[in-house]
């Protein structure tokens, strides 16, 4: 059995209405012309409308019946107060989608966008797109050629269905993907889990004016991604003002608060000129504030007002002033532990934990050794004229040391950065040989067991000297996991991975505890990433 056609649209209080006499049928009129169609019958007209449009319905009501008689025309009283407000229009079409009772069972649905305001249609648009409209969109036109008598126009069916439209898909897929690529350039990597995390972030910033937090060890690349971030939003037109990028472990006391919210002349010792301060710098553009868990109490306040209002108090000042920032916040720290012990404000904390993205150390990721070789080499040739390659035997010795146990990379891909750059300033001809990847691995080799050592001495002592060389690897590897883990119970869940399966009732964080309490150390006085 055929299933009934259901179109559903607006009165068109323009298009629809020309004139009440006899001349009204000389013209086009797009819901009436809707029903004239040779090939498609409407069997349902459902028209939404105001009351001023009362009277207009009625005879587009009377005359769809004389050209139409098995179209059943329908009333939906609408009201809008403004028609070309977006939020206002899109609520009420919501509502009305969500209250309709759709039988796509028996009935076929079509929304006729030709009718209402073009806010309306970009909204029919929206809602159809996300289905919360089971239904094709209608599109209908006056005649192509006027002949007499022939007022019933043209349409044209679109069915959302993109798989349909390989052109737009294929389009559509490459832009998404340019984003994605443009986001990424300089991130050279082969990580799935970074390259979701990535697409996650192109999302969210090319949707959002939240604030991010990056949390990851010193050197991974937080300070990059963001200026990435901003560069991408710019490009799209959605930032015009400045990257301004300020690492708060450098700010102390009243240059803090000068540093960040400005100060007027004289509001302490030296103060002898009007100051703007970075966040006032920062307006229209990107904030981005690296080790944020270093900021004072006091300055974390005012910050988190400009955030929330976006404006604040210049120091020494009694006047406010605006700027309208996205910010984006980085860390090495583990804030939510910061803010149990109260060096970090807990509403501070919830305001830019929307979005929290954990990047990985170079350690993490073996799998991006070797295509950042290659994006280091195109870097030193760009800053330096100079091309440099690796012969095949050094390069293989060199990516082999770089993805094993031994190597550390502490310094993540600042030191790999270093690394390279020393390779190439001492290759010879432009090629990097065997003998300076065996000194470049010597090298950081003795820089990683100087900074185990001195982990060891601090932490440990006297006692350190009167620990065997055994128990010292076995304790060097279990604060390596300490370091980049979150908690305690995080740790011992790493490293007792396997025997905790064979265990009915496991207790990984007091296992650990115990043998650290065998060398004298406690997880609170361990250094973390």
């Amino acid at each position: 059995m055929r299933k009934k056609v259901v179109a559903i649209g607006f009165v068109g209080t323009v298009l629809d209405f020309t004139g009440r006499g006899r001349q009204r049928w000389d013209r086009w009129r797009p819901s009436v012309g809707l029903c004239q169609q040779e090939d498609l019958v409407i069997d349902r007209l459902e028209l939404l409308h105001d009351v001023r449009s009362q009277s207009l319905f009625e005879t587009l009501r009377r005359d769809i019946a004389t050209i139409s008689p098995e179209t059943e025309v329908v009333s939906v009283p609408t009201t809008l107060r403004d028609p070309w407000d977006f939020e206002e229009v899109y609520a009420a079409l919501h509502d009305f989608a969500h209250g309709y009772a759709f039988d796509t069972e028996h009935e076929d649905y079509l929304i006729h966008i030709t009718t209402g305001t073009h806010v309306a249609q970009i909204c029919w648009f929206l809602l159809a797109e996300a289905r919360y409209l089971p239904a094709r969109l209608v599109q209908t036109s006056p005649p192509r050629k006027k002949e007499e008598g022939d007022v019933a126009g043209n349409y044209a069916l679109i069915d959302l269905d993109l798989s349909r439209y390989d052109k737009i898909a294929t389009r559509f897929a490459r832009e998404r993907d340019e984003t994605v690529s443009f986001l990424k350039s300089g991130i050279a990597t082969r990580n799935a889990r970074f390259n979701r995390m990535i697409e996650q972030i192109e999302r969210v910033a090319v949707r959002s004016k939240a604030p991010m937090l990056l949390c990851g060890p010193t050197g991974a690349g937080k300070s990059f991604l963001a200026r990435r971030v901003y560069e991408m939003k710019k490009s799209r037109h959605q930032l015009a003002g400045r990257f301004v990028e300020v690492n708060c472990a450098t700010l102390r006391g009243d240059s803090a608060m000068s540093a960040l919210f400005g100060h007027v002349k004289g509001a302490f010792t030296g103060a002898q000129t009007e100051r703007a301060g970075l966040l006032r710098s920062a307006d229209g553009g990107l904030l981005f504030l690296d080790e944020i868990g270093e900021l004072g109490l006091d300055e974390q306040a005012m910050l988190l007002k400009a955030i929330e209002e976006k404006r604040f108090f210049p120091f020494g000042s009694d006047r406010e002033v605006e700027s309208d920032f996205q910010l984006i916040a980085g860390t090495v720290r583990d804030l939510r532990l910061w803010v149990q012990q109260g060096k970090f404000r807990e509403d501070l904390y919830a305001r830019i934990n929307l979005w929290t993205y954990e990047l990985p150390g170079l350690a993490e990721r073996p799998e991006d050794l070797e295509p950042n070789l290659e994006f280091e080499l195109a870097r030193f040739a760009r800053e330096n004229g100079e091309q440099v390659r690796f012969n095949a035997e050094a390069r293989h010795a060199y990516l082999r040391f770089a993805t094993s146990a031994d190597a550390h990379w502490s310094g993540n891909f600042r030191e790999l950065s270093a690394s390279v750059t020393r390779m190439a300033t001492l290759s010879d001809a432009g090629r990097i040989g065997v003998a300076t990847v065996d000194e470049e691995i010597g090298r950081l080799k003795l820089a990683w067991r100087d900074d185990t050592h001195s982990e060891l001495d601090e932490l440990l002592g006297d006692e350190a000297t009167r620990i065997d060389l055994f128990d010292r690897l076995q304790l060097q590897n279990v604060l390596k996991v300490c370091r980049q883990a979150k908690s305690l119970s995080d740790a011992g869940r790493r490293l007792f991975d396997v025997s905790r399966q064979e265990k009915a009732s496991v207790n990984d964080a007091d296992r650990l505890r115990k043998y650290l309490a065998r060398f004298g150390l406690e997880w609170s006085a361990l250094p973390r990433e």
